[in-house]
């Protein structure tokens, strides 16, 4: 088996997902082929050597429809002998195609391709294409399937995790994510997208709010009493978990992962393809792990996820130097460190989606980037990337800097 190496990643920054949101005006496969074309000059690259583009797209319908990675391969001016493929593991889509392009690699049926992801929520708003397990009375009912939200409270409330927890949680979000901001943390892998006219449409990160603490965010409501109490989640969830008298509703907009627009591509090849590129790996991908998780609870993945990465790779959680657990709900992280016995200074050092957002199907592929550029940045070397998945799953993926 062949090694698997990380060659360069860049992101867009993430916009604010809703009309008034920089890069509303922005379409899918112009966000996409701003990192394509970013990614090929900034390497020189000859797209003649990429055989596949692979790109993670949660909501897949208008823009976003029609198998986008090979649109935004044919707009980018890539060769016409790379193919493409647009995928959808929910959350974890932008992950799932890094571990999809690595494994090709070390199979040896493949030496070079881009992994990555796209999506547009100001544009395709999340739910256009359909709500798949909440839209289908038969399957609630009978497997006990709630929103995601209703998920997170009952992890809190399991776990014992208090409003002011989460809110903690968040405000040192936003704190990590706005002192890495200030110190140019990002550069290295953020592309300016361009409006039509030219001009930087977005440079930077556009949902970071330096000035978030506790006592603001305490005056927002619940998101999810209302639907838990009067929908009837609340109980669905109950007759899972008969051990809960009542479900405490501490998430809320400022505790959760903000809606946003945005892109991101890896290069994953072989010691062979780099060769033929003239360029040096940044990282090779030492393993990675995919898991089911009971669908009532739902976003207790990345635990069971990274230990079963952990395992593929003969590594000990002791091994990793840095973590990126992407925050979809305060507690996700929260839990994961619990269950794995992680400090905080660990993990997400830079922030995270609850304070830069969560481009659904790029997120993943994003954050390969984030804890590479951090681990250079300090100087360590092994780094885990973790996400919890819509319908009880869970993905995880381990690097190695070179």
């Amino acid at each position: 088996m062949q090694e698997a190496y990380i060659y360069d990643a860049v992101r867009t920054p993430r916009g604010k997902g809703k009309k008034d949101g920089s890069l509303y005006g922005i379409k899918s496969v112009s966000l996409l082929s701003t990192v394509l074309e970013a990614i090929r000059d900034r390497n020189q690259l000859d797209t003649n050597l990429v055989e596949d583009l692979i790109v993670g797209c949660v909501t897949q319908v208008g823009e976003q429809s029609g198998d986008i990675a090979k649109t935004a391969a044919i707009k980018s001016g890539y060769s016409d002998k790379v193919a493409g493929v647009t995928l959808n593991r929910f959350c974890g889509s932008g992950l799932e195609s890094v571990n999809q392009s690595a494994a090709y690699i070390m199979s040896g049926q493949m030496d070079l391709l881009i992994a990555g992801g796209v999506e547009s929520m100001s544009r395709n708003p999340m739910g256009s294409d359909g709500f798949g397990l909440l839209g289908d009375p038969e399957m609630t009912s009978t497997h006990r399937i709630v929103p995601q939200g209703i998920s997170a409270d009952l992890i809190a409330t399991l776990d014992g995790f208090s409003r002011g927890d989460v809110d903690a949680f968040a405000a040192e979000s936003h704190r990590r994510a706005a002192a890495a901001q200030e110190n140019n943390y990002f550069s290295p892998s953020i592309i300016p997208v361009k409006g039509v006219s030219g001009g930087i449409a977005l440079g930077r990160d556009e949902t970071i709010r330096p000035g978030t603490n506790v006592e603001g965010l305490s005056k927002l409501r619940p998101s999810f009493a209302m639907m838990g109490e009067k929908g009837g989640y609340d109980t669905v969830a109950i007759q899972r978990y008969p051990e809960v008298e009542a479900i405490d509703h501490v998430h809320h907009a400022g505790n959760s992962s903000g809606l946003v627009d945005g892109a991101s591509v890896v290069l994953i090849g072989s010691k062979e393809a780099g060769v033929k590129m003239g360029i040096k790996p940044r990282a090779k991908i030492k393993s990675f792990g995919i898991v089911g998780t009971e669908p009532t609870i739902m976003l207790v993945g990345p635990a069971p996820a990274s230990e079963k990465a952990l395992q593929k790779g003969g590594l000990k959680i002791s091994d990793i130097d840095l973590f990126e657990v992407n925050e979809a709900f305060a507690v996700v992280p929260m839990h994961f460190m619990r269950e794995l016995g992680v400090d905080h200074s660990l993990v997400n050092v830079n922030g995270g989606a609850i304070a830069m957002g969560h481009p659904l199907g790029a997120t993943g592929a994003m954050l390969i980037g984030t804890v590479l550029d951090e681990l250079e940045r300090r100087d360590l070397t092994m780094g885990l990337v973790t996400l919890c998945i819509g319908g009880g799953m869970g993905i995880a993926t381990v690097i190695e800097r070179i």
